[in-house]
């Protein structure tokens, strides 16, 4: 019984120890750290902003984002679904943020948005308007 709780005790430091070494690397070189971005397929450009550029981390607050064509054309009646997390940490968003508002000439509000931890997040938004459908991924790091 001895060697069993020995043998668990060093299973359990080796995971501990790996998922410090993971939360402790630094966010990849190179990171394309743009918050205006075309969806992968190209069908739309997005753009996000926080609502208040002085939110605190830790607080819920609420983005705002864009959406338009690849000409310029502002998508209406847009519906966007949310999600993202720390790669690095290997979790999601602590939060389930929402578009709540359609907010007129493709912008819209996402509240319930919360980043509980310093460092790289990414957040992502689905979009479906007119019969598309496209998505994006911003890199973001506080």
């Amino acid at each position: 019984m001895k060697k069993i709780l020995i043998g668990l005790g060093i299973v359990v430091i080796a995971i501990v120890g790996f998922m410090a070494y993971k939360m402790l690397q630094p966010a990849p070189e190179g990171l394309n750290m743009a918050t205006t971005r075309p969806t992968v397929d190209g069908v739309f450009v997005v753009s996000i902003a926080p609502e208040n550029p002085d939110f605190r981390r830790n607080d819920l607050h609420a983005w705002i984002a864009t959406v338009k064509m690849p000409d310029g054309t502002p998508v209406e009646d847009a519906e966007i679904t949310i999600d993202g997390g720390m790669p690095m940490h290997g979790h999601g968003l602590p939060t389930n943020p929402e578009m709540t508002q359609k907010l007129g000439q493709g912008r819209y509000k996402i509240d319930g948005v919360r980043f509980n931890m310093g460092g790289w997040w990414e957040f992502k938004l689905a979009i479906t308007a007119g019969g598309k459908s496209d998505a994006v991924t911003f890199n973001l790091k506080f």
